[in-house]
């Protein structure tokens, strides 16, 4: 809602009007400008002293209750978180969305502390200012930053940003000789907390690379970065380089035994299939040799009819014996018949019977001359 105010005071803090008429003590009205929150996400956030809060309207303290309530309805409520925010990482962004979601119509101003300042309070970082800046602004949840945030707010700073909340986590924090440096803003009542990311940190992270230092440095040389630039020296160089070779060599063998391993599953599916088919096969092959060579086979039964052509052809029938005679011409005289080996006579049992065996002989021939 719009705000009455007096005249507004001078540099010199003497109120005058807002124009240049002589001071009334007519009341005006004064509405504010504070920038309203990001609605599309189109640009990063700006930084606070590119788009600084020139409102003239006083800036009136709430309370909780009225912010989580939704007034005052004619401005956002101002909320800042501030932090380190090296290697800004999923609890960065847990932590700023929560501080974004306190109140229904909330402004977040993010502040991030310089180089210097980290370096002195608290150690040294990952990553330089402006690439923290930069991961900041890049952030859906935040619509304003501010470089080189102090350490320890002051009245000066929440009212230049014209601050109604900080919010963070309600751990005490313990830095620049106070055990809790926001233990003024808990007593102002302008301390909203949040709550922390388990299990994520930037510590954790930096913890991880030591722990697997040489992992990291390996493959960052196997990438093309020089000892010089990852502070190695020149025995752990050569180590990592040699390690680089023996972790390729174990790939390529891991990619063999892989390979052998399908070529193996291949094999003996087919196999399976080829065995199938082989079998199907030499139980068509055995049928057919048994209808061929069984007992009741064709072959047998072509073999014996073959067997009984070969029998009467090697063994023909004998002629008849009444076989016809021929008919002799009477011209001609019949052939004499020779014996042309004489018949062989069983030898004499007694020299008497070979006597007269002798005289029969020579008859014979006497007859025939």
């Amino acid at each position: 809602m719009p705000v009455l105010s007096i005249d507004a005071e001078s540099e010199t803090g003497i109120p005058k009007s807002l124009s240049n008429e002589p001071p009334s003590e007519t009341m005006e009205e004064i509405e504010h400008t504070c920038p309203q929150p990001r609605l599309t996400l189109t640009a990063p956030a700006p930084f606070a002293d590119e788009t600084s809060c020139q409102c003239q309207a006083p800036h009136e303290k709430l309370t909780i209750a009225q912010a989580r309530l939704g007034t005052p309805v004619d401005r956002p409520v101002r909320v800042y978180a501030d932090g380190i925010f090296d290697l800004f990482h999923s609890g960065h962004a847990r932590a700023l969305m929560q501080a974004k979601t306190l109140f229904p119509n909330s402004y977040l101003l993010v502040g991030v502390c310089s180089d210097d300042l980290t370096h002195k309070f608290k150690g040294f970082t990952v990553m330089n200012e402006a690439e923290r800046y930069e991961a900041l602004r890049h952030c859906r949840y935040v619509d304003e930053v501010i470089r080189d945030a102090p350490w320890t707010l002051t009245p000066e700073f929440l009212e230049k940003h014209k601050i109604d909340f900080v919010a963070h986590d309600d751990i005490p924090y313990s830095s620049a000789g106070s055990d809790d440096v926001y233990k003024h803003i808990k007593e102002a009542g302008m301390f909203v907390p949040t709550q922390r990311t388990e299990g994520i940190s930037t510590s954790d992270i930096i913890t991880r690379i030591v722990r697997d230092y040489d992992v990291y440095a390996r493959r960052n040389l196997q990438r093309g970065y020089t000892a010089k630039e990852l502070n190695v020296s020149f025995i752990n160089e050569k180590k990592y380089r040699f390690q680089n070779q023996v972790d390729k060599m174990k790939e390529k063998v891991k990619n063999v035994e892989e390979r052998s391993k399908e070529f193996v599953n291949k094999v003996e599916e087919k196999s399976h299939d080829l065995i199938q088919k082989w079998e199907e096969k030499s139980r068509e092959f055995i049928g057919n040799f048994l209808e061929l060579f069984g007992p009741d086979g064709a072959w047998k039964q072509m073999f014996q009819e073959r067997s009984s052509r070969m029998l009467q052809a090697l063994s023909p029938k004998q002629s008849p014996v009444s076989s016809p005679t021929r008919s002799r011409s009477p011209s001609r005289s019949p052939s004499p018949t020779f014996s042309w080996l004489p018949a062989k006579a069983s030898p004499p049992s007694s020299p008497k019977a070979a006597s007269a065996s002798i005289s029969s002989m020579s008859e014979g021939d006497e007859d025939e001359k």
